[in-house]
């Protein structure tokens, strides 16, 4: 049977970077279906009937939604690099911090970049973000992964990249180095990945967006 892969994303977005970097970690061919959100498509939308975003992964002819779904999607239906740990309750973790990345951490975040940087809002992104850098400390590893990525790191993409994109565009501070050590560390780190590199969109465009869309007038 053929193995025909399809992605259908936006290339600014995070959660589609997500998918990217799984599939490029796990060296699988796909094409990518550029999407424009603001008309999306009719496959888009029968693909995707019930939320109708981006990403949808298509694996022959089989839609999988939502970028947590399709990691962990991608890590069964393909071999080569783990995305999720082997063991059981590092397993357990790993979910918990990804679930908590979109449940309560770009939340936070997005809500700092829509307010221009207010000071209260912030300050509960940094209470937030300050999560994962004790969890960094506590694990005294080069990524939430250990050695090498996993799902968590996959997870925050948005922290390592997106973060710096809107500092830059609105000139505010999320992410001070002197506050968030470990987890500026990990940033360079995970950036430099090949399979992450390979993934992320040019950092220019992003600024270029985030101030169109977010900058004051």
């Amino acid at each position: 049977m053929a193995n025909e892969v399809k992605l259908y994303g936006a290339t600014r977005s995070p959660f589609v970077c997500r998918a990217v970097i799984a599939l490029n970690l796990k060296g699988i061919k796909y094409e990518l279906v550029v999407e424009d959100l603001s008309n999306k498509s009719a496959d888009l939308i029968k693909y995707n009937p019930v939320y109708k975003k981006v990403p949808v992964l298509v694996h022959n002819g089989n839609p999988i939604s939502e970028s947590l779904v399709i990691l962990e999607y991608i890590d069964e239906v393909w071999n080569g690099v783990p995305i999720l740990p082997q063991d059981a309750y590092e397993k357990a973790q790993a979910r918990f911090w990804a679930k908590f990345m979109d449940d309560k951490c770009f939340p936070a975040v997005f809500k700092a970049v829509i307010s221009h940087g207010e000071e209260q809002a912030v300050a509960e992104a940094q209470e937030a973000l300050q999560f994962l850098e004790n969890e960094l400390k506590v694990k005294g590893s080069k990524f939430f992964g250990g050695d090498n990525i996993n799902l968590v790191d996959i997870t925050a993409t948005f922290v390592a990249f997106w973060i710096g994109a809107v500092e830059e565009a609105l000139g505010i501070e999320l992410l001070p180095k002197d506050k968030f050590p470990k987890l500026t560390e990990w940033s360079d780190n995970y950036v430099n990945c090949q399979a992450v590199k390979d993934s992320l969109p040019p950092r220019e465009n992003l600024v270029a967006i985030y101030k169109k869309r977010f900058g004051k007038a």
